[in-house]
């Protein structure tokens, strides 16, 4: 994979291995701090010539505008990358943005190089491993020399000098004058954190030019051209244009200073997800932006994160709310909550559009105002919902808890979120009505009603002495069931139950009802049913109640929770959410429960297994390795959204192999039994990989599955797979790559036997004669 783990070589990059072109995310605006103290080599380089961290040289184009070398990629130490930059003299340092990154995301440490090899090969070589992460794949082509164009085009040229490679053909987030973006290329937002990196620039078969987040969500298009096979250009007059096959333009827009005389400009796809012509000023020495692709920021998808709503201040920059209209410095904290004990509410928001991030497959009915809030409300699985209210009557509701949006006073849309609703005895403004007053006696005389009063009174009496009685016995019973409800409150700073084994055995009735090996179902006091993990093992209580503190501080969407633990004598078990459909391994052993998982939706789960194991190894604030990754650890949710249980126990199991390259193997035979719906992991690396060798990738697929996968999708598993499964581990892939892969950022050349599935097969052995 594409250095894959830092350490494939070569690997990744080529996009044509799948008709692609690399799309890679590099740091914009990056300040190179002592970037150029460096040897400058001009002209062409020939083979063997080398770029180093240690020398701090570069190649300077013959005009000196542009420069390719080494630069920090972040704060942190031995983090380095190669890309080509503005170098000229009338543009300051801290302003010599990068254009162009080598090796999509790979960084590399401080003795690393970049060279153009003696087999015509430009590679960038990562000290740390002591391997190549990225090449240009050119060994064959006979290259004889380099050049850094004054255009900014980094060629390889062959002794006739005709150009063989170019930088140009393989974009990040940027486009030079005189560049071009062909059908089916793109260019990807740098990453500012884990949404922006979605962000992509798009021109699809149709000739238009798309801004997309991830694949599936296009928020801005360049209208609607004629012809076909166009191609994307930025002028050196700040113009964008769209060229048919005979150069002409069919569509363009002008920069503001087109007509001006400017020595520098760029098109760039910004971490902000908009795209934007920059033109240098000399005079306040600054990039300035002179043409956007969407007007208001707050259109941009996402542009809050997963939660939030967009609005503008009174300067007239976006910012980041709450519905609630509180200000969150980070947008993605959690504004809304679904998870409501004591039922709930719906909350108008005017002049508001909301719309789902992740997934986005809210539905749009027609109905009245009245009728889409009834409906949302009536829908358990509705967190919120946006009627249109410009006459067409439309009602969007929304089922899942990541929604963003957009707020503004000429919006006409009106939008409700399900918000959770206090208990009335909770509520502080709540009064009871005061009691009227009982008529005062007229004399001391019998009174007949008064004695029947009385008499219905010593009946209530007794009633009630009875009932409170009774309560007093239950409350004694159920004393168990009160101190779990209570330990959710306890003194245990993770928000973890410390339960006792007694309160175990009560919860789950006796380990009455099994869900799984040493797996049972149980119920706490507020009724909220639970899973509860028998870990059967020894292990000594500090360094268990350790590791269960470290899981029970990880919150991701795609991770089973662990709400509670039981430290007690020689018992260690964990109390985990229940998760209501099981495990996917009981998916993939029944036939008729096989047929829910859709093609669509074992891409979903292969993708969130991902981004939870990904989370763990990269998110978390130290590493947690999973160290037993299987299909019976991945549990499937009432939408049959993955959700891995069991992580971060390597240390309770005394187990060894709980290490990156275990999780990203355990991942190949996962990705392998979706795809195949086999559970024979010879069997199923020797056939899926035969018929993806010769062609026939769709043999391959389970054949329970009764719509027909999508191509590009099913390449990108199998390949995957077949990396996450290489037996050599430095070949393996981080479960960052896997990630990008997966989505579509990244693109992953063919993969070569041998596998670890076991022994060597005879297809194997064959491929590698």
């Amino acid at each position: 994979m594409a250095s894959v783990s830092a350490d494939i070589t070569q690997q990744f990059i080529a996009g044509h291995n799948m008709g692609k072109v690399v799309h890679i995310s590099p740091l914009l605006l990056l300040v190179f701090i002592g970037f150029f103290q460096f040897h400058v080599v001009h002209s062409q380089f020939s083979l063997g010539s080398k770029l180093s961290v240690d020398e701090s040289n570069s190649w300077v184009s013959p005009n000196g505008d542009f420069a390719i070398g080494f630069f920090n990629y972040s704060d942190l130490p031995n983090q380095y990358r190669v890309g080509i930059r503005f170098n000229s003299k009338s543009i300051p340092v801290s302003k010599q943005t990068v254009v162009w990154v080598a090796g999509a995301d790979v960084t590399v440490g401080n003795k690393s190089y970049f060279q153009l090899s003696q087999n015509g090969e430009l590679v960038l070589v990562d000290s740390m491993k002591g391997v190549s992460v990225w090449s240009s794949n050119t060994s064959q082509l006979a290259v004889v020399s380099a050049l850094l164009r004054d255009d900014g085009n980094l060629i390889l040229l062959d002794k006739m000098g005709a150009v063989l490679w170019q930088s140009f053909d393989y974009p990040s987030d940027t486009l030079l004058p005189g560049q071009n973006l062909s059908v089916h290329g793109t260019l990807r937002a740098s990453s500012k954190n884990s949404m922006s990196s979605y962000y992509s620039l798009y021109m699809n078969a149709s000739g238009q030019l798309e801004l997309r987040w991830e694949s599936y969500v296009i928020y801005w298009t360049s209208g609607n051209p004629s012809a076909s096979n166009l191609s994307a250009v930025l002028t050196s007059t700040g113009v964008l244009q769209l060229l048919n096959q005979t150069s002409e333009p069919v569509w363009s827009v002008l920069g503001e200073d087109h007509n001006d005389t400017v020595n520098f400009r760029m098109l760039r796809l910004d971490a902000d997800g908009n795209l934007r012509i920059y033109s240098w000023v000399d005079v306040s020495q600054s990039w300035k932006s002179v043409w956007q692709a969407v007007e208001n920021q707050c259109t941009v998808f996402a542009t809050c994160g997963y939660h939030g709503i967009c609005v503008f201040n009174a300067s007239g920059s976006p910012e980041c709310q709450c519905p609630s209209k509180t200000t969150r410095s980070d947008p993605n904290s959690t504004c809304f909550s679904r998870d409501c004990k004591s039922g709930s509410s719906m909350v108008t928001y005017e002049h508001t559009f909301l719309y789902e991030v992740y997934p986005p497959r809210g539905s749009v009915i027609h109905a009245t105002l009245q009728q889409c809030i009834k409906l949302c409300t009536l829908d358990p699985t509705c967190t919120a919902a946006t009627f249109t209210n410009d006459g067409t009557g439309e009602c969007q509701l929304k089922i899942t808890q990541y929604f963003s949006g957009y707020s503004g006073p000429s919006l006409s849309s009106v939008s409700f979120v399900k918000t959770c609703s206090d208990p009335l005895a909770a509520d502080p403004h709540f009064t009871r009505s005061p009691s009227a007053q009982s008529p005062a006696k007229s004399s001391y005389g019998l009174c007949i009603p008064c004695l029947a009063g009385a008499a219905s009174g010593t009946v209530v009496l007794f009633a009630v002495l009875q009932l409170v009685l009774g309560c007093y016995v239950y409350r004694r019973r159920s004393s168990i069931w009160k101190k779990a409800a209570s330990a959710y409150m306890g003194s245990n700073s993770k928000g973890l139950m410390m339960i006792s084994f007694a309160e175990i055995k009560e919860i789950t009735g006796n380990f009455k009802h099994q869900i799984g090996p040493n797996m049972y179902r149980g119920v706490l006091p507020n009724h909220q049913p639970v899973a509860v993990k028998d870990l059967e093992t020894t292990i000594e209580e500090r360094k268990f109640r350790a590791v269960v503190s470290r899981i029970g501080s990880i919150h991701h969407k795609n991770l089973v929770k662990l709400n509670g633990y039981c430290c007690e004598s020689s018992e260690r078990v964990l109390v985990y959410e229940y998760v209501k459909n099981g495990s996917l391994e009981k998916y993939l052993e029944d036939d008729g429960l096989s047929k829910r998982l859709s093609w669509r939706k074992r891409v979903e789960i292969c993708l969130g297994v991902a981004r939870a194991v990904c989370y763990l190894h990269t998110g978390c604030r130290e590493f947690i390795s999973h160290g037993n990754l299987k299909c019976e650890n991945v549990m499937l949710d009432k939408n049959l959204e993955a959700k891995v249980s069991e992580f971060g126990l390597g240390a309770v199991r005394s187990e060894a192999t709980c290490t990156v390259v275990k999780d990203v193997e355990d991942f190949g035979k996962m990705v392998l039994m979706l795809v195949t719906g086999c559970h024979e992991l010879n069997e199923v690396c020797e056939r899926a990989y035969k018929e993806w060798f010769e062609g026939r990738p769709e043999m391959a697929v389970d054949k329970r599955i009764e719509e027909e996968a999508d191509t590009e999708e099913l390449e990108r598993m199998l390949r995957t797979a077949f990396w996450c499964l290489q037996r050599d581990e430095r070949m393996r892939p981080s479960m960052v790559e896997v990630v990008k892969v997966l989505e579509g950022t990244l693109t992953v050349d063919p993969p070569p036997p041998p596998f670890d599935c076991g022994r060597l097969s005879a297809a194997e052995e064959e491929l590698l004669e």
